[in-house]
């Protein structure tokens, strides 16, 4: 393999139902991001059925330039064509960088392709830089200069390990939805638009889809909320959320949890903060009960502000708050909600 002959910031743009699916955005803001030092592009991949429509968003968030692989055996998402289509580009196109975003579609296509174009794949990423590798020289071992940085949760999020992939290319990464920021996007920015169809013969590795049955869900999107009250192990029980709800209400945000929560069958998963849950980056996060477990903290420390109410005052969590309450949160709770409330009716009269 010649390193010299890949070239470029890729990423795999994930669209659903013909929508662009958010993390898209994202990887391009990151992508942008990366390809400064490398001095290079941004290319998007996209793959699917009637999509050459959506190259427009594409090109206002950051792409330079979009690959489209459009063929009807691509209208519903599934690993065979997919991957087939998704590594034909990586062979043929050769980039340096690869992102998939670490969704349920991501993480079955990125390690699939990865292994067919014999390549390594860091997943999970929560931080991607370019640097030299090894980080840390040792002596008689040759430096190796504008590497990716692949950076994600260990043992359980119990330690942070540093990976690169410097002898194949492409250098794989899956990044987790939440994490990187998207850019603010450039109306009417042009890409370079490219058209490729490796053909596609169905196999007996190709799914037949009998039916499509879309979830139906009534739970907000933590994701996309600004204002989030989040409640861990110390809430007590199920019961005592009422206080959060309440004072989610009064904030006109939304409340959300830790694993601990979950795991006690208090609130459902899709309100999970953490590593093994959702990454959040509202205006105000307000951890109640919570403790502040390195797994809980990296879905949420980057939030804007973060309000922290705890009776032991020697939990973790005071040491990422810009704000935080020592006490009986049976108490500081109920009080918080009845002074926004009259603040709010204050100012409305």
């Amino acid at each position: 393999m010649n390193l010299e002959d890949y070239k470029g910031v890729f990423i795999y743009a994930q669209q659903v139902d013909n929508e662009i699916s958010p993390i898209a955005y994202e990887l391009l803001g990151k992508a942008r991001e990366l390809a400064e030092p490398l001095g290079t592009n941004v290319t998007a991949v996209l793959v699917g059925s009637g999509v050459k429509d959506l190259c427009g968003s594409l090109a206002e968030y950051g792409a330079d330039r979009v690959i489209v692989v459009d063929d009807p055996e691509l209208k519903d998402y599934r690993t065979e064509p997919y991957a087939h289509a998704l590594a034909s580009v990586i062979n043929e196109y050769k980039p340096e960088i690869m992102l998939v975003g670490a969704t349920a579609i991501g993480r079955d296509l990125g390690p699939t392709v990865s292994a067919r174009v014999k390549t390594g794949l860091t997943a999970d990423c929560t931080s991607l830089e370019i640097g030299d590798f090894p980080i840390t020289p040792v002596p008689g071992k040759e430096s190796k200069h504008n590497q990716l940085l692949m950076t994600r949760p260990a043992f359980g999020g119990n330690t942070i390990a540093t990976i690169a992939c410097p002898d194949n290319r492409p250098q794989m990464a899956t990044v987790r939805p939440g994490v990187m920021q998207k850019i603010e996007p450039k109306k009417g920015a042009a890409a370079e638009i490219i058209e490729y169809n490796p053909g596609f013969t169905p196999n007996n590795r190709y799914v037949t889809i009998k039916e499509i049955v879309k979830a139906v869900s009534d739970t907000a999107d933590i994701m996309d909320a600004k204002i989030l009250v989040s409640g861990g192990r110390g809430v007590g029980s199920s019961e005592n959320f009422a206080l959060l709800d309440d004072l989610a209400a009064a904030l006109g945000g939304t409340v959300s949890c830790s694993r601990a929560v979950v795991d006690a069958g208090w609130k459902p998963k899709d309100l999970q903060v953490g590593q093994t849950g959702k990454t959040v980056r509202p205006q105000i996060y307000f951890a109640i009960g919570i403790s502040g477990a390195i797994q809980h903290v990296a879905g949420m420390e980057e939030s804007d502000i973060i309000v922290a109410i705890n009776k032991d005052e020697d939990a973790p969590i005071f040491d990422v708050a810009d704000y935080g309450i020592v006490g009986d949160l049976n108490k500081i709770v109920p009080k918080l909600t009845e002074e926004i409330k009259a603040y709010k009716a204050a100012k409305a009269g």
